[in-house]
C-alpha cells in the first residue's frame, strides 16, 4: 500500500534568522507575481530543509492586524500544499534556497487565487535557480 506523505509546515521550514534575512535583502534576487514579491537567495549556510521561507505582509498596505495575520495564514497554507515540486527540484539539484513572499495588494485576495498564485510563485523559483545555476 502506498504510504501518503504528510503536508506539513514545520519550525525547520521557517525562515527566522536575523542574519539570513538581512542577507536574503543585501544580496538576494527578486522576482514579481500578480500578488507577491519574492526575494531569494541560494544559501552558503547548510539549514535544516532544503527552503525555508518568511511570509510579510505590510502595515502600510493592510492596515488591520487581523487582515494582515489571516493573509498571512493563507499563504503558509497554500505554501504547505504546493511546496512538494519545489522540494523534488531542491533535492534533485541538491542545492537550498531561502526565499521572503512579501504580499503586494492593498486588499485580502481569497485563499483560490492565493493558492494559484503561490503556484506560480514556486515555478518562477524553480526556473530562477536553473538560470542561475547555467549562469555559474
Amino acid at each position: 500500500m502506498n504510504r501518503v506523505e504528510r503536508q506539513t509546515f514545520s519550525k525547520n521550514e521557517r525562515l527566522c534568522r536575523t542574519k539570513l534575512i538581512e542577507e536574503i535583502f543585501e544580496a538576494g534576487n527578486i522576482f514579481y507575481t500578480e500578488l507577491f514579491k519574492v526575494v531569494w537567495i541560494l544559501t552558503s549556510v547548510t539549514i535544516p530543509s532544503p527552503a525555508q521561507v518568511a511570509v510579510s505582509v505590510p502595515k502600510r498596505l493592510i492596515r488591520l492586524s487581523v487582515t494582515r495575520n489571516l493573509i498571512k495564514r493563507r499563504i503558509r497554507e497554500a505554501y504547505r500544499k504546493m511546496k512538494q515540486p519545489l522540494y523534488g527540484f531542491l533535492d534533485t539539484e541538491k542545492i537550498q534556497v531561502t526565499f521572503i513572499v512579501i504580499y503586494r495588494l492593498d486588499t485580502a485576495a481569497d485563499f483560490k487565487t492565493i493558492e494559484k498564485s503561490i503556484g506560480e510563485v514556486i515555478e518562477k523559483l524553480c526556473d530562477n535557480i536553473r538560470q542561475k545555476q547555467k549562469k555559474c
